[in-house]
């Protein structure tokens, strides 16, 4: 093959480091076990194809089927444990130019929680909820089904909850709406900050 291959992401924390919100163990098994699935399927899919050397972006945007659906996983998943740092960093209050935007277009940041947690109990099945910037910087929060990706609407994604019952089986069980309101206390939003810079 002549293109580089994709590569399961580096985390840039330990896996035990996002506990007791995020356990060790949901760690190995959603990021090391599903992730690295999704990368080795991508591998074998894009080999001599069109999409073979595309940035992944680029494959969300055009491709469709086994493709798009195990590239939009890597894509989600790398944005999901890439926000994220352990509950004993003090970065996971909004400040600046998000938390103005955050502000405007929702009122509070109380108020966006509450919208954010609310799509993401009520999405039916397996999917995402996102909080994304549209051209002009006016923030939305969509639900995107299975491996659907605000890019494909001409969004940029700037932070994600992973509403597939593995993200949260393991710790959570069924509630599903106490894993999305623990997840603020590890999110980065110095993270969010400069993919909204961006």
């Amino acid at each position: 093959m002549s293109a580089a291959l994709f590569s399961l992401m580096t985390l840039p924390y330990a896996p035990e480091a996002l506990e007791p919100v995020i356990s060790r163990e949901t760690i190995e098994y959603h990021y090391g076990k599903h992730l690295q699935t999704y990368v080795d399927n991508l591998n074998k899919l894009v080999a001599g194809t069109e999409f073979e050397g595309m940035p992944l972006e680029e494959i969300v945007c055009k491709s469709q089927g086994g493709i798009f659906n195990n590239a939009g996983q890597i894509l989600n998943h790398n944005l999901y444990f890439g926000q994220f740092s352990p509950v004993a960093v003090d970065n996971h209050t909004p400040k600046g130019a998000i938390l103005d935007a955050i502000n405007r277009d929702f009122g509070s940041f109380e108020a966006f929680q509450k919208e954010f947690e609310q799509k993401g109990v009520t999405l039916f099945g397996s999917g995402w909820v996102w909080l994304s910037a549209d051209k002009d910087g006016k923030l939305v929060i969509t639900q995107e089904t299975n491996a659907n990706n605000p890019i494909t609407n001409g969004l940029k994604p700037l932070l994600t909850m992973d509403v597939w019952e593995h993200a949260y089986y393991i710790d959570y069980r069924n509630r599903r709406a106490a894993h999305l309101q623990a997840l603020w206390q590890i999110i980065n939003w110095e993270e969010i900050e400069r993919r909204f810079a961006q």
